[in-house]
């Protein structure tokens, strides 16, 4: 749908953003507009989703998979991890615009170990920001956020769905965690960062949680995996 100028609003899958340049850029406000923005985990979480569903997401972007699951699925709980600060006021915006209630927003990251802050590194596009200073190019700010442990998180949480899309965090991290309570992962790959040793440590993790790949569902980067 068209922008609505009036409001300085972008339409896309009848939920609202605000038109702040310093997030969107011009591909990612094209995308929005066509609704081909996040649109395979979008429809991944759509099939894959049910109410009673209590959610984690890591790596929460703009906040368009978590207002999705609110206002679409209407999911019990939510627990957003978003690890960029210059995120967070604009995910918070786009929450109270379309509604979302139910959706708790952390300014934090997850981790394998005992620290309690770790390093980020903010980059010009908040999709190459991550805890990785070798990749991703020019680091505009170093900041730290708090650490939680990924297991005392999930023991607290006990999430039936997770979204992972954390820039190849990945693959350490889901290996390291207690995935017991899963009924379904949907986890975005990055094979160029990851490598074909850490795609594998993923699905190994998925596997010794008891979940499956679902090729139904998963769409190239974007893979499913459900308890059967």
């Amino acid at each position: 749908m068209a922008e609505d100028s009036g409001t300085s609003m972008i339409w896309s899958r009848g939920m609202k953003f605000p038109n702040d340049k310093s997030i969107l850029t011009a591909k990612r406000r094209q995308l929005l507009r066509e609704g081909r923005y996040e649109n395979k985990e979008h429809d991944a979480l759509l099939r894959l989703a049910r109410p009673e569903d209590r959610v984690l997401e890591l790596g929460a972007g703009i906040g368009f998979i978590s207002t999705a699951l609110s206002r679409k699925v209407g999911v019990a709980a939510i627990t957003v991890y978003e690890a960029n600060p210059t995120l967070i006021p604009y995910i918070k915006t786009v929450h109270e615009l379309n509604g979302v209630t139910d959706a708790r927003v952390e300014n934090a990251v997850l981790t394998d170990g005992p620290e309690t802050t770790a390093d980020f590194y903010v980059r010009r596009d908040f999709v190459a920001s991550s805890l990785d200073y070798t990749s991703g190019g020019r680091i505009v700010e170093t900041v730290a956020v708090p650490a939680h442990n990924v297991n005392d998180v999930l023991q607290t949480l006990k999430p039936t769905l997770l979204i992972c899309d954390i820039e190849g965090g990945e693959a350490s991290l889901l290996p390291a965690a207690d995935l017991g309570s899963l009924r379904v992962a949907i986890i975005e790959l990055h094979p160029k960062t990851i490598g074909p040793a850490g795609i594998g440590a993923i699905f190994d993790a998925m596997s010794r949680a008891g979940l499956i790949y679902d090729p139904d569902t998963s769409r190239g980067k974007v893979v499913a995996f459900v308890r059967p």
